[in-house]
């Protein structure tokens, strides 16, 4: 490869041989300069320049999210303390309706009549079962929160139900209470049965409407069910007299009494002495009449009195 130089003064021309790698090498030359700039430059900058508007914003910047990670770490700091708290608190008012609803448990059973064995609320219950095809399948974990508001709604309708489960027994001993049977004397003896006989001072056939029962005069009379004195005082024909309404249209009445114990509104229970046998009234000797009215009409009492007591 050759260079020729024109001369225009002289017209003369002037041929210079350039060695091949010559080119290649100003290609070189030309091609690594600006890298060689650029690189110079940046390291320039990088390690010599003192960066006056570059450092103070990234500082800033830096400053700015520090601050904001912060802020956000007190807020999650103060909500998980929130909710230690109230986790705390339900946990606390969980155990105390626990500890009620095995108080009321034990209540019910001794109302029940239930065997401990067969009820117990002291142990935990027994649980198992066979192992689950997707036992190994993932499951994710109920926050704490849920799992304690799941097992307070539970504890509700827990007691809810033992609520009503107790309302059902009381209403059950209520009934116990009121039941009719037993003799009106404990100590004595029948002496007149319910139904036909010859009247005692006419001798003529007539509907005894009650049972008798013969007994020293004093002898304590009891009532045979739960209920309410309606009426205490002289009646005719029964002389003094107790009348006790048991509720679900059951009336007692017991009559030829020396001595009434008891006055209109009381409140009895079965085996309480509302009275003392006597003879007054239409009477022929100390005994009481008793008799059992359903629904206001006399109904035999000896079914009521051969019945066994709850």
């Amino acid at each position: 490869m050759n260079i020729i130089v024109l001369n225009s003064k002289r017209g003369h021309s002037r041929t210079l041989p350039v060695p091949r790698h010559w080119p290649w090498m100003l290609a070189g030359v030309f091609l690594l300069l600006p890298v060689l700039v650029a690189v110079g430059t940046y390291q320039l900058i990088y390690h010599v320049s003192d960066q006056p508007e570059f450092t103070p914003v990234m500082t800033e910047r830096f400053a700015e999210q520090l601050h904001e990670q912060q802020l956000a770490l007190a807020d999650l700091d103060q909500l998980s303390q929130e909710q230690f708290r109230a986790l705390t608190l339900k946990l606390a008012q969980a155990q105390a309706r626990l500890v009620r609803l095995d108080a009321l448990g034990e209540r019910l059973v001794e109302v029940a009549d239930v065997g401990s064995d067969e009820f117990d609320f002291s142990t935990i219950p027994g649980l198992g079962g066979p192992e689950s095809a997707d036992e190994g399948a993932s499951y994710e974990l109920p926050s704490f929160m849920e799992a304690v508001d799941q097992m307070t709604a539970t504890l509700e309708r827990r007691e809810r139900q033992l609520e009503i489960l107790e309302d059902l027994l009381a209403d059950k001993q209520i009934e116990d209470q009121t039941w009719l049977s037993g003799r009106p004397l404990s100590k004595g003896w029948m002496s007149s049965r319910y139904g036909r006989r010859s009247d005692p001072f006419t001798g003529r056939v007539a509907w005894h409407k009650g049972v008798d029962f013969a007994g020293k005069v004093g002898t304590p009379i009891i009532a045979t069910g739960s209920g309410v004195v309606t009426f205490s005082g002289e009646r005719s024909g029964y002389g003094k007299m107790v009348e006790i309404n048991h509720g679900n249209g059951i009336t007692t009445r017991y009559g030829h009494a020396a001595e009434l114990v008891v006055e209109s509104g009381e409140i009895v229970r079965t085996g309480d002495t509302i009275a003392k046998v006597g003879n007054s009234g239409r009477s022929t000797g100390p005994h009481v009449h008793y008799e059992v009215l359903k629904n206001g009409a006399q109904v035999n009492p000896q079914p009521y009195i051969y019945r066994a007591r709850r």
